[in-house]
């Protein structure tokens, strides 16, 4: 199995540090604003990840952390707190507006299929582990502190910016004027932040009452849940340049060694060819696709049909296109199901072989749906859709839900289907007494009537 590693821009063979656990450890969302369909591309490539390695075999201990404290509204520690914006705007607490958006982004997990990581820790259950941290890089001389908070001096780490090929040299001379004029280089970074009286989130520290940074979260939660090393870090490629570049520096001076094993990056979900944003308005929920016709299983075959590594555009036609293939291929499988033909075992093989080649080689997915969609030419038969099913355990699209077969209507008289129908209408009413008054007719008519989630269906009885 090959992973395409960030950290040396190639594929590499996975060797976990366990040959039986792969510890994995994703970016999970800041709770100050609902989840867009953007931002659950990220977790649907999380999902897979976590579904590849648990098909080949491996026991997957996974974290993925809730930043509910600390992430400033720019990356670089200026701004706002976005939780503080936030619960200003509403008039609620942060924990308020925390509480609600995460409850909303589990149910938006649980729609799409997205198993839910092994341990959720919250930034705010975390604030000791960070301060220890901390304390630990002043005593190494990796920090200093200025008169708004404690900054990681990056010319102290020489690897800075192997990760993001970023040179500290171009970025000091490129600088703006900084805001704070203490900080001794423009990447250096916030550790902890001395906190302003007005400041509704903040803890006693060794330097008064503060808030952590944003990337010391993600090294304090990491450490404690998975211990270090760990195998794989995943994020999207907007966390490269700043929030990873940042972690692997604070947590290799910390502990004095590697980390992390490989850096998994997913590409940006696109709105008809450009950005998606908040501030442009192109944002959509998942349950607005779902108000607009589009199951959550439709979107996440859209997600599946383009590899982790590229650029997704979507589009509602496109969209369509992923529900009009979707519902097909719900509908082949059926077919192949309800046959009672049997399929050479070679031949399945051949296709099983090819499926997993596909998703060994860094998560092709997109093949391996080509796989799928080929194998289904075959002449009709439930062996085809039970191997289907079976990589279902990496594709996580409900492959076991299959429409049920179409039943022939059957040729009532006029006056039943008037009876059927005046009893539609008064379950839409919830007019229950004539309903089953109705339904008693209808059975004296010699006709059973069964509720269906489009009207009902009328039998002999």
């Amino acid at each position: 199995m090959k992973f395409y590693n960030t950290l040396t821009r190639k594929k590499e063979d996975f060797v976990p540090i366990d040959p039986k656990l792969v510890r994995m450890y994703s970016c999970g969302p800041t709770v100050y604003n609902y989840a867009h369909i953007g931002n659950m591309r990220a977790y649907v490539f999380m999902d897979t990840l976590r579904r590849v390695l648990t098909y080949a075999g491996y026991k997957v201990k996974s974290v993925m952390n809730i930043t509910d404290v600390g992430h400033l509204l720019s990356d670089a520690d200026d701004g706002e707190d976005k939780m503080e914006k936030s619960a200003r705007e509403q008039k609620k607490t942060p924990k308020e507006i925390a509480d609600a958006i995460s409850a909303q982004f589990f149910d938006d997990l649980k729609a799409l299929n997205i198993n839910r990581p092994t341990v959720t820790p919250k930034a705010t259950d975390n604030i000791p582990e960070m301060i220890e941290i901390v304390v630990a890089l002043l005593e190494k001389g990796y920090a200093y502190e200025t008169d708004d908070g404690i900054y990681f001096s990056v010319e102290k780490f020489p690897r800075y910016g192997q990760l993001s090929g970023i040179n500290l040299d171009d970025q000091k001379s490129g600088a703006r004027v900084e805001v704070n004029d203490q900080k001794r280089h423009p990447a250096d970074f916030a550790l902890w932040k001395k906190a302003q009286p007005n400041h509704i989130q903040q803890w006693d520290s060794p330097w008064g009452m503060g808030f952590p940074g944003w990337h010391i979260e993600c090294t304090a939660m990491s450490n404690k849940y998975l211990g270090s090393p760990f195998d794989i870090h995943t994020g999207g490629i907007d966390h490269i340049p700043i929030h990873h570049e940042n972690e692997i520096a604070q947590s290799e001076c910390w502990l004095d060694k590697k980390c992390v094993n490989y850096w998994m990056h997913g590409e940006f979900m696109l709105f008809d060819g450009g950005k998606m944003s908040k501030s442009l308005g192109n944002c959509y929920l998942l349950s607005q696709l779902n108000e607009m016709g589009y199951s959550a299983m439709d979107f996440r075959y859209f997600c599946l049909n383009t590899h982790y590594r590229q650029k997704l555009n979507f589009t509602f036609d496109t969209l369509a296109a992923s529900k009009t293939a979707y519902n097909r291929l719900l509908t082949l499988l059926r077919q192949h199901f309800d046959s009672d033909v049997r399929t050479e075992e070679g031949v399945l093989k051949a296709f099983d072989d090819e499926f997993n080649a596909a998703i060994s080689d860094d998560l092709n997915v997109p093949m391996a749906l080509g796989v799928l969609w080929k194998m289904l030419k075959l002449p009709k038969s439930k062996d085809v859709c039970l191997l289907a099913q079976k990589w279902d355990a990496v594709f996580g699209l409900n492959l076991d839900k299959l429409p049920q077969p179409e039943k022939q209507q059957v040729n009532a008289p006029q006056e039943v289907i008037d009876l059927a129908e005046e009893r539609l209408v008064a379950r839409k009413n919830k007019d229950w007494a004539r309903s089953d008054e109705l339904r008693a007719k209808i059975k004296a008519s010699g006709y059973d009537v069964k509720d269906t989630a489009t009207g009902y269906e009328l039998s002999k009885s």
